[in-house]
């Protein structure tokens, strides 16, 4: 093969442009961050220039000055239709003006007003949920950071319980089932009620599907660690028991939304509702499909799982993720949706060619010809609910994208958006056979997981919870701290992804060539290192983000001291009566 022919490949060609797009996106905002810092530090050379001019002023030039500003000083005696009379302001229009007279280096951002009227035992389900996603996110990203740092230091350590294979699915499981499925489904119990006008059904039944949650992550993560797993699975290694205590939990959520849904006032069904619940349908048929031993034998159970890992993908977490997108997006922009018909389109579109891609992750195996041609098919079928949900969610910005100045929140739904359009379609062209050979097997899938699982749904995800929280408890985060959370998490990924995808294009071809394994590795070693910086600086975001939430929702009341005369007097009254 040619040196220069891996350039005529048309998924190649994709995959760059894909990768171009959200690197271009970030460079945009530093560049505009970038030229405010050096316009601020111009003005002051010319406020520093302005001020040597004012020293050297000759005294003929500061008598015409004066003289010019005694003429500019004239005015009338304002008082021509008044008269003498004192001016007081007794309605309180002009003392009531608050202004914000010092300079700041952060601006000032718009703070979320609570809701008239929220149920506080819902509220407190809520934040149980999103607490323990959160537990569960620093906890599962924790052991990835130690597995980064096993690909730099493999000899870090030698006891079994602490190996790469047993520790990989433990971090995998974590943030799947710990930390981006609760933080879901405690989303769910606050726009399920709000946009069906109706209290949720059981808030008891919430809090068991926690606990079955929450006990599965605990007691699969202890029986990964010690070696009791469903071998051969990626993202299903929990045993069958272990996984029934999740499925249970699923359904009895199920049937409390159901419930919630079935006794709405309006007569029609939102569309974040028709998302949610299909991804809680499909959820559960995905894991009797992929836990029921008929077929679990040779091919059967190779295409099981392919089918098994991409549905939990695409079927559970982004069709939940979208779902919640159609409400809190309009919800922040504070107008409707773009189109309806378009994420209906998206919606049936998904469910049609989603659930046919399983198989292209295994092109040029056993698997039958016809089976991995249906797999490239639904692969590229894939565009259209990828394209249309975009679509929709950009023409909803339209005429909004200033409102990204003085929001903390928009920042990660825009950066969700343009993962799920660029990870996405950067699936559809890994699927095509040529860029499957080359990819296939190396560390190329795990940049593309990350650009989904985490550049889609955990920006979706932080961006639902800043927006919902301070809702919910009046207390908004640090800015400074949000910024540094969005910052790190997006650096981060990119740091993570890019070098992982140039790498193993290289690895692949240097396969394809024939040459021993071993190169390859020595090879990757300087990628291996940029994938721990990355994973670090993901990390690190995580622990922020677990920081901004303890702000949210601590007890601790900030001390207010009045400063107006109605909260003086007030204070006044209440101290006389104690």
């Amino acid at each position: 093969m040619e040196g220069n022919s891996i350039f005529n490949e048309s998924g190649i060609i994709i995959t760059i442009i894909l990768i171009t797009i959200p690197v271009l996106i970030a460079s945009m905002i530093v560049f505009i961050k970038g030229s405010a810092l050096i316009n601020n530090f111009l003005d002051k050379r010319k406020l520093e220039k302005f001020n040597a001019y004012l020293k050297g002023l000759s005294a003929e030039e500061i008598k015409k000055l004066e003289y010019r500003k005694t003429e500019l000083e004239f005015s009338l005696n304002n008082n021509e239709l008044s008269g003498d009379s004192k001016a007081v302001d007794s309605k309180g229009l002009i003392s009531n003006v608050s202004e914000i007279e010092s300079l700041r280096f952060i601006e000032q951002k718009k703070k979320g007003q609570p809701r008239p009227y929220i149920e506080p035992e819902l509220t407190k389900l809520i934040l149980w949920y999103l607490g323990c996603a959160t537990f569960w996110l620093v906890f599962g990203t924790t052991v990835g950071e130690y597995l980064g740092i096993k690909f730099v230091a493999p000899d870090v350590d030698h006891y079994s319980w602490l190996s790469f294979g047993r520790l990989r699915p433990v971090h995998t499981n974590a943030v799947f089932w710990g930390w981006a499925s609760i933080a879901m489904l405690g989303l769910g119990y606050y726009v399920i009620p709000r946009v069906s006008n109706a209290p949720i059904k059981s808030i008891k039944m919430g809090y068991i599907s926690l606990i079955l949650i929450n006990a599965s992550v605990v007691i699969g993560s202890i029986c990964l660690m010690a070696g009791i797993n469903n071998g051969g699975g990626e993202y299903r290694e929990y045993i069958w028991p272990v996984m029934g205590l999740f499925g249970i939990a699923i359904i009895i959520t199920l049937g409390n939304f159901i419930k919630t849904i079935s006794n709405r006032i309006t007569k029609e069904i939102y569309v974040s509702n028709w998302y949610i619940i299909a991804a809680m349908m499909f959820l559960i048929v995905i894991a009797v499909v992929a836990y029921w031993p008929t077929w679990q034998n040779g091919l059967g159970e190779t295409i099981v799982q392919g089918y098994y890992m991409h549905q939990g993908v695409g079927m559970w977490f982004m069709l939940f993720n979208l779902g919640l997108m159609y409400y809190f997006l309009p919800q922040q922009l504070n107008k409707p949706i773009y189109s309806y018909s378009l994420g209906i389109l998206a919606f049936w579109t998904q469910i049609l060619f989603y659930t046919l891609i399983g198989t292209h992750h295994f092109i040029f195996s056993a698997i039958p010809w016809w089976l991995q041609t249906v797999a490239i098919v639904g692969s590229v079928g894939m565009v259209i609910p990828v394209v249309a949900g975009t679509t929709n969610f950009i023409m909803t910005f339209k005429g909004s994208w200033h409102k990204l100045s003085g929001s903390y929140t928009l920042p990660f739904y825009v950066i969700g958006i343009v993962f799920y359009f660029t990870g996405s379609l950067q699936g559809t062209a890994e699927a095509f056979r040529f860029t499957n050979l080359v990819w296939h097997f190396t560390d190329f899938t795990v940049a593309h997981s990350h650009l989904t699982m985490y550049g889609i749904i955990c920006f979706m995800l932080w961006g639902f919870i800043y927006t919902m929280v301070p809702r919910l408890t009046g207390k908004e985060p640090p800015q400074i701290t949000v910024g540094a959370h969005f910052w790190l998490a997006l650096i981060g990924l990119l740091f993570y992804t890019v070098p992982l995808m140039y790498g193993s294009t290289l690895r692949g071809l240097v396969w394809m060539e024939g040459q021993p394994f071993i190169d390859s590795v020595i090879m990757m070693a300087p990628y291996w290192l940029w994938r721990a910086i990355g994973g670090s600086l993901m990390w690190l975001s995580h622990l922020l983000f677990a920081y901004n939430f303890y702000i949210m929702v601590r007890n601790r009341e900030d001390l207010v001291i009045p400063t107006s005369a109605i909260d003086i007097l007030k204070a006044k009254q209440e101290l006389d009566k104690q």
